[in-house]
């Protein structure tokens, strides 16, 4: 299989981990109204649980991202690093857009 490049592999982070956080989301919501639950409660509680399993998705699991750390920082691939390092940046954000998706469409937690 052919290795991507920074730049796709830097978008695709970021899109995987918003689509995970909404899709997920927004389907246990469907699940929940078919069980007669709270659909918008339910939907932004399991938003806030599917954060961190959305960024893992997004960076391809955690091993390969630990031997690529430990790697920049015995053999001084400071390179591969700090690419690294921009690829989790870039899943933070699409969870941390996705979480603000959903706050924005379930409207939890908005004080008066």
């Amino acid at each position: 299989m052919k290795e991507i490049g920074f730049f796709p592999a830097f978008i695709e982070s970021y899109f995987i981990a918003l689509g995970v956080l909404l899709g997920g989301s927004l389907i246990g919501g469907i699940a929940s109204f078919l069980t007669g639950q709270p659909p918008l409660t339910t939907v932004y509680r399991i938003s806030t649980d599917l954060r961190i399993w959305a960024i893992v998705a997004a960076i391809g699991g955690t091993f390969d991202t630990v031997y690529t750390f430990e790697k920049g920082l015995m053999d001084a691939g400071t390179k591969d690093l700090f690419k690294h390092l921009l690829l989790i940046l870039s899943a933070l954000g699409g969870a941390q857009t996705g979480a603000l998706i959903i706050n924005w469409l379930t409207q939890e937690y908005i004080s008066s």
